[in-house]
């Protein structure tokens, strides 16, 4: 009987991508999800005989072992192994079989070799087979990243584009973000970024067997996408200037940054901010499997020493001189695994934070931490709960401070941090708030327990003291009974009163180049007359709070009879904003008043000023490989020439690589439009972005999404298409005649 040897192989990649929903990644490997059965085609010289011996050897990493269950061992047999690697065939009655493997819910996700050996006798051969990779699973019920509802799974692993919210509480703003999780050559850039971590230098072996934990890779991710310890994907900047790179803003999705990393051999991108890393860390975890979405806590607090309060600092003038200890928002992740090591309790959605802020075990990474012990206060439980905790719950205390030696504290607010934690809804563009899952209501019973429960744990671990600042540490103790009958010390401090109450009122167009008008509104709540020292100041801003430059301050007095109320304007002209700006476009407006018995309050507005819309049309159906025209309006918002403009566009499915296009010169205030081809490559739902961008302004922002159709597949042209419409009506009212639209066709072209 002649020696059995394989012929043929052939891994069906066609069928078994489309039956593990991977047929999305533009790969070159064979893409599965754990847990799920996969098939391939065998042809062999001879049928198989009972004599001859089938294995096949499937290991990752450098050096796989079983020990390690980076290796597995398995033979064709006629059952399946529901916990380990399996190969079963129906018949082996021809020389040509179908094998059907099953790979284990809690394999280690990563790219596999396989080898297949054969032994007639003493006859042993071996052939290399194609490698596959393995990613997390969200459909299997056994695998830890397993969601039950399949338009979750859609939105949380399937969906490659996305919106990110920024701003500020009273006025949130929406960016659309292409994360391209399935775009050639992203998923091998994923798996690079985990074999270039620190934890993969230190030992290859151990690295590659933790990668079964979602908690794991993720941790080694968050450390990963920022460049602080290692040569991570993106370098990180906040100040005014971003020499040799790309402001955070310009971003319109995580490929480019992605391909720029590697193509640079691995050198840091420049720049990022934390919604950038957001994005790009969004698009590595749903890219390896695991279910991912990003969240935005709006008033998010930095409190670097994990005191459970920040302070607000303002100079005796009123100007603000705080140090980015409370961001007007802050941009995370959220992952869904279960915590098995932790509890029941604590598993569903985990932070994980890559923005690079503070310290965890000695370099710049955060979480996971699970969200339901941050709404109980367990933030004894790994990782970084009492830092993430502190972000969605700390007091804010305001100083004015006169000197070094001097400082006065204003009071202290215990509602302000933490508000409209944000995130896009499942399946559509509407903002979700999902406040509630991370604490609950401000002042009841319960959120007060918690945040004394939070406490205690901190004193416990040694975190602080009993003296830290805080809303439970300033007052006199006081003995209060839970609904149970038991005590416990409730340190709250009497919340401030005051006999006035202030708030600002935006009373004008708040676009980038207008005078900003704004009116102080004081009200005197007491039966007594009110004399008042006011201090009014305004100062450009980081979106982390930091103050840039003062653009605008006034200092009088005034009485206010019992219950009356009184009004200063304020009139911020543009010309002393408009170059003092951040690419942020945020300005807060600050009244320092002190009261005849010497108390000081303190009234705050944050205004985003804003860039004239993109008006983004398409007049005729998308179909995959057909040119497809774009119609874009832009308009010059500043008061001078425009000589820098881009229009960029962006879209996973739409557009392989980032088109820039330089537009016209501009006249101050002028509006202008152009036409730029696209090519789609992808049918569905897909979400075209386009930006205009300058180095004299943030960029304008705009996205749309588009139906893309297969050839053949596209609905008839209906009324609403280009045909018949000659001239376009732009923003200051002048005309184009059809003709006269700049007509770009796509370019294979890198943006920077």
């Amino acid at each position: 009987m002649a020696a059995l040897k394989l012929k043929k192989f052939s891994m069906e990649k066609e069928s078994n991508m489309e039956a593990h929903r991977t047929n999305y990644y533009e790969s070159s490997n064979l893409v599965l999800r754990r847990g799920q059965e996969f098939s391939i085609k065998l042809q062999f010289n001879r049928p198989i005989q009972k004599a001859d011996k089938v294995e096949f050897i499937a290991g990752t990493g450098p050096a796989p072992t079983e020990k390690d269950n980076t290796q597995a061992i398995f033979q064709l047999s006629g059952s399946k192994n529901s916990k380990s690697w399996s190969a079963v065939t129906d018949s082996s009655k021809s020389a040509d079989i179908e094998v059907t493997i099953k790979t284990p819910s809690q394999a280690p996700i990563g790219q596999y070799n396989i080898k297949l050996y054969v032994t007639t006798k003493s006859k042993k051969s071996s052939f290399k087979l194609d490698d596959i990779i393995l990613l997390f699973n969200a459909w299997d019920k056994d695998d830890v990243v397993y969601m039950k509802e399949e338009n979750e799974r859609l939105e949380y692993v399937l969906n490659d584009s996305g919106i990110i919210y920024y701003g500020v509480k009273e006025r949130i703003q929406e960016a659309a973000w292409n994360y391209g999780q399935f775009e050639e050559g992203i998923l091998d850039i994923c798996i690079q970024i985990l074999d270039r971590s620190l934890n993969y230098q230190e030992d290859e072996a151990l690295d590659c067997s933790k990668r079964y934990d979602p908690g794991y890779v993720g941790r080694v991710l968050s450390a990963m996408i920022n460049s602080f310890d290692d040569e991570g994907v993106l370098e990180g900047a906040w100040g005014t200037t971003y020499p040799g790179g790309v402001h955070p803003g310009d971003w319109n999705g995580s490929v480019d940054i992605l391909n720029k990393w590697r193509k640079g051999g691995y050198k840091p991108v420049k720049y990022g901010q934390c919604w950038v890393f957001a994005g790009v860390l969004c698009t590595v975890l749903r890219c390896l499997g695991i279910p991912t979405r990003t969240v935005t806590n709006f008033d998010s607090a930095h409190d670097k020493d994990a005191n459970l309060s920040v302070d607000s600092l303002y100079s005796k003038r009123g100007k603000s001189m705080s140090k980015d200890t409370l961001w007007n928002f802050h941009v995370w992740n959220e992952s869904w695994f279960t915590r098995s090591e932790l509890g029941p309790l604590y598993g569903g959605w985990q932070v994980l934070d890559a923005t690079p802020q503070e310290l965890s075990g000695g370099i710049n990474c955060c979480g996971p931490a699970s969200v339901n012990a941050i709404k109980e206060g367990d933030i004894d439980l790994e990782y970084d709960c009492p830092f993430i905790f502190s972000e969605v719950n700390a007091d804010r205390i305001t100083w004015v401070y006169y000197d070094k030696n001097l400082k006065e504290k204003v009071y202290t607010d215990t509602e302000f941090v933490g508000k409209f934690i944000s995130t896009k809804a499942v399946g559509s563009d509407e903002r979700i708030d999902i406040t509630d899952n991370y604490k609950y209501p401000e002042e009841s019973e319960k959120e007060r327990s918690v945040y004394l429960k939070a406490r205690k744990k901190l004193l416990e671990m040694g975190i602080i003291n009993k003296d830290s600042p805080g809303r439970r540490s300033i007052a006199k103790k006081r003995r209060k009974k839970r609904s149970n009958g038991s005590e416990l010390d409730d340190l709250d401090e009497e919340k401030e009163e005051f006999d006035i109450q202030g708030r600002f009122e935006i009373n004008s167009s708040t676009e980038f180049g207008t005078d900003l008008q704004l009116t102080l509104h004081l009200k005197n709540i007491s039966k007594t007359s009110q004399t008042l020292k006011v201090k009014l100041s305004s100062s450009t801003i980081e979106y982390t709070g930091r103050p840039v430059s003062e653009v605008y301050s006034d200092a009088f007095n005034l009485t206010i009879p019992p219950k009356k109320e009184a009004e200063h304007s304020v009139m911020i002209p543009a010309t002393d904003y408009e170059w003092e700006l951040t690419k942020h476009n945020q300005i807060e407006v600050v009244a320092l008043c002190e009261l005849k018995n010497k108390k000081k309050m303190l009234v705050r507005k944050v205004v985003i000023i804003e860039g004239p819309p993109l008006d983004i049309q398409i007049y005729s159906n998308a179909v995959v490989n057909k040119p497809l025209p774009v119609e874009v309006t832009f308009t010059n918002p500043l008061s001078k020439p425009l000589s820098d403009g881009f229009l960029v566009f962006g879209g996973s499915g739409l557009v392989k690589k980032s088109i820039k296009r330089k537009v016209p010169k501009l006249r101050p205030k002028e509006s202008d439009r152009m036409v730029v081809n696209i090519t789609p490559y992808q049918s569905g739902s897909k979400q075209l972005t386009v930006d205009f961008i300058s180095k004299n302004f943030t960029a304008i922002k705009g996205f749309s999404k588009v139906n893309v159709f297969e050839e053949g597949e596209a609905p008839e042209e209906g009324e609403g298409d280009r045909e018949g419409e000659d001239v376009i009506v732009i923003g200051d009212g002048d005309e184009y005649e059809e003709d006269e639209a700049h007509e770009e066709d796509e370019e294979d072209e890198d943006f920077m």
